[in-house]
Formats: structure tokens, C-alpha cells, sequence
């Protein structure tokens, strides 16, 4: 790996552009989630999708019930015992919502300059003159001149399936909108965006509750995407939730951005949530699209320094319909990836989000920094794409792969030293120091002792170039009445953690055991590591683990 990394400052040969752009045996450090729909449900198209680099199936409930989903879930199970890849579970919330209600399923033509009517009234059928919506205060919350969305998916951009609105007079509870574009509305529901606007609703609604109570426990949900968060109290208030459900206690929660009032409030969110997700289809609606971008960088630098994964979504937004994405979407996949870098100069007064607007000279003619985790969630494309499995094998074996490759890990790596500063905490100082030794040595992998997970995700922060084999020791751990073991929800975690993969041990050898037991472990991790192909003899290998009370970094060097 290291022979081949290039650095972008480096003159690219062009013979290396023509080299193939699959490995035969490393994998991506960038992680994948998928969403799991219609179209990419069957145990047949999952285990494909496994197989091309998934990690994470995302499970939306904005539609479907629990029986729906719930079969797709024993379909990814199967699919993840038949290519022996393990796949973590999101499950992503309504929240507070918009929809427009179309009962018949008839499409539902509207004419540019015409008049719509948006009704609460839920007994009206949807026509081209009135459409019924799952909200009975839009009429107090909009005034002429606001702008309102409506569309199925979220938002592609396609100007004759999706339609913009301006109020034009409320009357009653009715909103009465002119049309500014002509477009066709096809299928039962669609979302109702208002730009700018603050809904009185609930983040974590009462149907999500009932979803995440009799779907999500049962099922041990390891992820919580939170739609529309808008306040870092949204997050303690679903954490309170979750910690009441018993087995979800530990499920980490991503905060998913898709408005102004979550930007404005970003930096307390982000302290609070487990990982970001940064909604840019909704994001777009809500800024100018020129700013969208202006914000995901923001955003991502401070997940970055906070060692949190974010979620970039909508990346190929156009392999819903074919077999290949445009040159602009594989350009923005590598981009997200190749932002790895920090200003030049300044960088110390980056910004505050709530200020971004301000600030844009800062960051005109620099490179910018790289995404602690790029991660391609196909909300409305894997789900409904006709192509599932070429969709995340471009991302993953061809796009992920290839930007990668020019990725300058060691200006990431001192910038970030640099960020943390003195002192560090001692965990810090030896995630920090692993990812050092691995690259002096020139390390073909990272082995990670842990029970909680968190050591692990520190190395990752740093971004070594070789992969990082998260081994979770399980805790014993009981309730009065029984004894059980930890690890499983750790060791599926860490598959959103961009360059960390994990390994469960066996749960007789807990976080309690002795240093020979542990000696055991390192060679079952070594043996998987060489079964992988990522190991190899002579090869090189760094250790962290904790000895006793102490925490030490190893580097040993393999025999035949």
C-alpha cells in the first residue's frame, strides 16, 4: 500500500492514472451505509451489496411498517451469514416530518403560475388544485413570501418530479401557494419542506417511539439516526429514551443536520450526539446551494477534531436510474475524500458555524480538510435504485479506493497533533503514538485491544494508512439474575469508523484476563488478518494494548 500512495503535492504519473482502480485485497478505509428498500431488499442484492463494501444498513421508516421492515432485516441477516460480513443496523426516524397525502396513488400534475391549496384537512383527495398535509400548524407558521418544497425524495434536484412553492395568502388553516415550476407529483405520499421555517414539532415523535419500543429493542438497533435535529437537547432527550429500553442503552446516536436551526446550533450537537449525519438534500433547501458546501466542510473539520464519524449523503444521486453516476458525482466523491487537508494559514480561527456566512474569504484558494468519514448514504438511491450493487461497488472498490490513494496522511496527521495540544490525556497520547510508530515502520495494519471501543476510535482519528483491526475483548458483566458478556454492540459500531475493522473475541477471554490469554487473542487477530490478505509474512505489525494498570505500543515484525 504504502509503495503505492501518492501524495497530490507529488507529480502523478500518468501511466498510474490508467492502473486499476480495484485492490485485490485492501479494503477502503471509507465506510458505506446503504439504505435498504424495494429495490435492494432481496437476501440476493444484499449479500451483493455486503460483498462490495456495506457496513451500515440504514432502515428509514418514513415508510413502510414494522413487517416490512422487519423482513428486509431477516434478509440482511441472511445475507450477512452467507458472505460472512457483518453489517451494523441504523434506524432513522421520521421526526418532525412534512408529508402531503395522496390516498388515490394517482399522479398529480401542476402547471407553473397556477394556484395549489396545502390543507390539514386529511379527508380531501390530492389533485392539481388541493393537497392535504400531516400538519395543522403550517398556516401559523408561514407568511407570504415563503418557499416550500415538495417532492417524493429528498431532493434530487429533478425539476418535474419535485415542484417549489411561494406562499401566497393564508386563509384559515389553508395555505394558498402559486406554483413555480410545472412538474408531475407520482406515488402515495411526499415530503413537504418549508425553507427557513421552525416546526412545532417534537424531534423524537410518539410514532418514532413506538418504532424504536417495538422495532428497534427487539432488533438492538446499533445506530439512531435522529432526523431533523435541531437542538443538542433533542440528543439528550432521545439518549434519556433510549437508556429506559434496556438492550438500547448503549445504541449510538447520530444527530442528522437538515436545516438552519441544527447548523445554528451545531457545536453543542455535535458534543452531544455519537456521529453527525449531514443531510445535503435538505441542507439545500434550506441554504442557497452554493452554501451547502461551505457547511459540509465546517462541519466536517469539527467532527474530525472531535473524533466523530459524519455521514455525507446524496452522493450519487443519479445511479437511481443508471448504471454509471456522472462525472460531477464522481468528482464529489473524491473530493469529500481528498479534503484532507487544513487551510494554510488561519487555521486557528476557524469558525464558529453560526458565523460560516462571514467567513467565506478564509477559505477561497486553500485546500480544504478532509472528512473524518466519508460515508455514501443512499437515502432514495440503493433503496430505489435499479442498480444497488454497482451503486456501492463505484463507491467503494472504484471512487473510495482511487481518491485515497492521494490522500497526504502525514500533513492530516501533524495538523491534528497540533490540534489536540499539550497535554495530552495518556489515551490520546497512545493513539496518537500508534498511528506514529505504524507509519515509521511501516506498519501493514494496527491491532487494537479494546472493550469500549474508544481506544480504537482515537487511532482511527488519526488516520493511519493501513487498516486498524478493532479487537473488542468482551466485559462480563450481570444484572443480579443472570451473567452476560459485552462486545457485540462495540464490536458492530465501530463499522461506521472510517479504517477500523472489527473482531470479536472470544468471550472467554473477557477485558479481566491475563496477559497470556491475551497473547492468544493477538494471534487469532494475526491469523484473520493473514486470511484477509492484509497480513503478510515479514510484514510488519503495531500493537496496542493494555498490560496490568499500563497501556503499551509494540511493534513486531512476522516470521514464515
Amino acid at each position: 500500500m504504502h509503495s503505492s500512495h501518492l501524495l497530490l503535492e507529488e507529480p502523478i504519473r500518468m501511466a498510474s492514472i490508467l492502473e486499476s482502480s480495484k485492490s485485490s485485497f485492501f479494503p477502503a478505509m471509507t465506510k458505506i451505509v446503504g439504505t435498504l428498500g424495494p429495490n435492494s431488499r432481496s437476501t440476493e442484492v444484499i449479500a451483493g451489496c455486503l460483498t462490495a463494501g456495506m457496513s451500515v444498513a440504514r432502515f428509514d421508516f418514513s415508510w413502510g411498517d414494522a413487517e416490512y421492515h422487519q423482513q428486509t432485516l431477516e434478509n440482511l441477516k441472511a445475507a450477512i451469514k452467507s458472505t460472512r460480513k457483518l453489517c451494523a443496523v441504523m434506524l432513522d426516524t421520521v421526526g418532525p416530518e412534512l408529508q402531503v397525502l395522496n390516498r388515490s396513488e394517482q399522479p398529480i400534475s401542476l402547471l407553473q403560475d397556477g394556484l395549489v391549496i396545502l390543507t390539514p384537512d386529511r379527508e380531501q383527495n390530492a389533485s392539481s388544485e388541493i393537497l392535504p398535509i400531516n400538519f395543522d400548524g403550517l398556516a401559523k407558521a408561514v407568511k407570504p413570501g415563503d418557499t416550500i418544497f415538495v417532492g417524493q425524495y429528498l431532493f434530487t434536484g429533478s425539476e418535474t418530479t419535485s415542484v417549489w412553492l411561494e406562499v401566497s395568502e393564508v386563509k384559515g388553516e389553508d395555505v394558498v401557494c402559486v406554483i413555480k415550476n410545472t412538474a408531475t407529483l407520482a406515488g402515495s405520499l411526499f415530503t413537504l419542506h418549508a425553507s427557513q421555517i421552525r416546526i412545532e414539532l417534537p424531534t423524537l415523535s410518539e410514532k418514532d417511539k413506538e418504532v424504536i419500543s417495538a422495532w428497534g429493542v427487539p432488533n438492538k438497533i446499533d445506530f439512531l439516526s435522529l432526523s431533523y435535529t435541531r437542538h443538542a437537547e433533542d440528543v439528550r432527550q432521545a439518549r434519556e429514551y433510549l437508556s429506559k429500553l434496556g438492550d438500547l442503552s448503549q445504541t449510538q446516536i447520530f444527530a442528522k443536520i437538515e436545516n438552519v436551526e441544527g447548523l445554528t446550533h451545531f457545536d453543542e450537537i455535535l458534543q452531544e450526539a455519537d456521529g453527525i449525519i449531514l443531510s445535503r438534500g435538505n441542507l439545500g433547501i434550506d441554504l442557497p446551494p452554493e452554501k451547502v458546501f461551505l457547511f459540509q466542510k465546517a462541519a466536517l473539520y469539527k467532527c474530525n477534531m472531535a473524533g466523530k464519524p459524519a455521514v455525507v449523503t446524496r452522493v450519487v444521486d443519479t445511479m437511481t436510474n443508471n448504471l454509471r453516476p456522472t462525472r460531477a458525482e464522481a468528482t464529489d466523491v473524491a473530493n469529500a475524500v481528498l479534503d484532507g487537508e487544513f487551510p494554510s494559514q488561519k487555521g486557528e480561527y476557524l469558525i464558529g458555524v453560526t458565523q460560516f456566512f462571514l467567513v467565506l474569504k478564509l477559505y477561497v484558494g486553500y485546500t480544504l480538510w478532509k472528512p473524518f468519514l466519508l460515508l455514501a448514504e443512499f437515502v432514495a438511491r440503493c433503496d430505489v435504485s435499479f442498480f444497488p450493487y454497482e451503486l456501492t461497488s463505484f463507491c467503494y472498490a472504484d471512487q473510495l479506493l482511487q481518491a485515497e490513494k492521494v490522500f497526504n496522511q502525514d500533513v492530516y496527521f501533524k495538523k491534528t497533533v497540533k490540534y489536540v495540544g499539550e497535554p495530552m490525556t495518556h489515551l490520546e497520547s497512545i493513539a496518537s503514538s500508534a498511528v506514529r510508530a505504524a507509519i515509521k515502520v511501516k506498519a501493514s495494519v494496527i491491532i487494537c485491544f479494546t472493550s469500549s471501543g474508544r481506544a480504537a476510535r482515537l487511532i482511527a482519528k488519526y488516520r493511519p494508512t493501513m487498516p486498524v483491526i478493532s479487537v473488542v475483548i468482551p466485559r462480563l458483566k450481570t444484572n443480579q439474575l443472570k451473567w452476560s458478556f459485552s462486545g457485540a454492540f462495540e464490536a458492530r459500531q465501530s463499522l461506521i469508523v472510517r479504517g477500523l475493522f472489527p473482531m470479536l473475541a472470544d468471550p472467554r477471554h473477557h477485558a479481566e484476563s491475563t496477559s497470556a490469554t491475551n497473547d492468544s487473542v493477538l494471534k487469532v487477530a494475526l491469523d484473520h488478518g493473514k486470511a484477509s490478505g492484509v497480513i503478510k509474512s515479514h510484514d510488519r505489525v503495531v500493537v496496542c494494548q493494555k498490560v496490568g494498570d499500563a497501556s503499551v505500543v509494540k511493534i513486531i515484525e512476522l516470521e514464515d
